[in-house]
């Protein structure tokens, strides 16, 4: 792997380092209080290509690769993580997801208004009894009996951008006797009559990011709106979360980042028994610490990135990359958001600062997209090769 970065990659991760902290740092700590989504920043970013970094030019994107995506989200995440969420719902299990599986139809009908930012996407996996256990879902498509459309009817849950989202991914059975292999996938208008959004979640971070639970009721879904083949949902759905792990690692890896420089600029200013707190052994054990696993979790995410790259040539899954860079950025954003609140002290614990969001923000990249304990799971089975 080679560790330089290209010019264009450099390119783009200045354009959103500086957008970030002109645009998002200014208003990231009223946005998350009073949980409002971020509509005005959201739309810059859309004219600025980073809803849709890996898309062709064509279909309104950027046409950028991987890597470079994933320096776009770090540097956006480390301004403010909700911003980061919906950038890597719209850029991978939304974007992507259709520019790999989707006709070009589809790829003109819904990818083009989500990358060039006119409208957010959304993807709708999880229910309210299945979220790792994603095979066990009780939305059901039923084909109509001429064959022109689908009804849908059933409730999704913890959806992303789901009480602002034009477009959403949506995974139902159409199949319920086979089990995984009677999932398909569908590219619905969230506009139409039957889609019936729930009440915005009061989470505990990310807090504006947008999240609700969405509703079918009696929803039709043309034919020509299926993505993939029928049966083929389960599949796609696991695709597109090897693509969306790694934004994830990225977020974590901004978020982390974040933390850790807020430690070191107050640990120099600090001062304790006529001294900065930097010279503390204590203090500098724990800078030692976040230095060394932020460096990893860096590493370890652009590698998976870079992997994905190449899999676009070589046609290899990259799923333990991605699932490794997941499983160690996220717990790695705990621990320095962690250590980032002891560093601070009294401070840290205080909205006036904002260690304590990127605490509370840091928490959510272990579990979405796959805990923490899913990814060990998926980690030790390609491993072995057990199941």
């Amino acid at each position: 792997m080679d560790l330089r970065l290209t010019e264009e990659q450099q390119m783009i991760q200045a354009a959103a380092r500086d957008f970030a902290q002109a645009e998002i740092v200014p208003v990231a700590a009223d946005l998350d209080a009073r949980g409002e989504f971020p509509s005005k920043t959201i739309a810059q970013m859309g004219e600025l290509g980073l809803m849709g970094i890996e898309v062709p030019e064509e279909y309104g994107g950027a046409g950028m690769d991987p890597v470079s995506y994933a320096l776009a989200i770090l540097e956006i995440a480390a301004a403010d993580a909700s911003h980061a969420t919906i950038m890597s719902v719209n850029n991978t299990l939304y974007c992507h997801g259709i520019m790999k599986y989707g006709t070009e139809a589809q790829k003109h009908a819904f990818v083009t208004p989500i990358a060039s930012g006119q409208a957010v996407g959304a993807y709708a996996l999880t229910e309210p009894q299945s979220g790792s256990d994603a095979s066990n879902m009780r939305t059901r498509a039923v084909l109509s009996e001429d064959g022109s459309h689908y009804v849908l009817n059933g409730k999704k849950s913890w959806i992303t951008s789901g009480p602002v989202a034009k477009y959403v991914m949506v995974f139902a059975m159409t199949d319920p006797e086979q089990g995984a292999k009677g999932v398909s996938a569908f590219l619905v208008d969230a506009e139409q009559e039957g889609f019936i959004r729930g009440k915005t979640e009061p989470k505990m971070g990310i807090r504006a990011s947008a999240t609700c639970e969405i509703e079918f009721e009696n929803f039709r879904v043309p034919v020509e709106n299926r993505l993939g083949a029928e049966g083929k949902g389960f599949s796609i759905a696991m695709g597109v979360l090897d693509a969306g792990r790694i934004g994830i690692a990225a977020q974590a890896t901004g978020i982390a980042r974040a933390a850790y420089e807020a430690s070191v600029d107050y640990a120099r200013e600090r001062q304790a028994f006529g001294r900065p707190i930097a010279g503390f052994q204590m203090i500098q054990a724990k800078i030692a610490d976040m230095r060394t696993r932020l460096e990893a979790a860096t590493q370890l995410t652009l590698a998976a990135a870079w992997r994905k790259q190449r899999s676009k040539e070589t046609g290899e899954r990259y799923t333990l990359q991605a699932s490794m860079a997941k499983l160690f950025a996220s717990e790695t954003a705990m621990f320095i958001t962690h250590q980032a609140l002891q560093i601070h002290g009294g401070m840290g614990y205080s909205k006036e600062l904002p260690v304590e969001r990127y605490f509370r923000d840091a928490k959510i990249t272990e579990i979405y997209e796959g805990t923490s304990e899913i990814q060990r799971m998926v980690i030790s089975r390609l491993e072995t090769g057990t199941r």
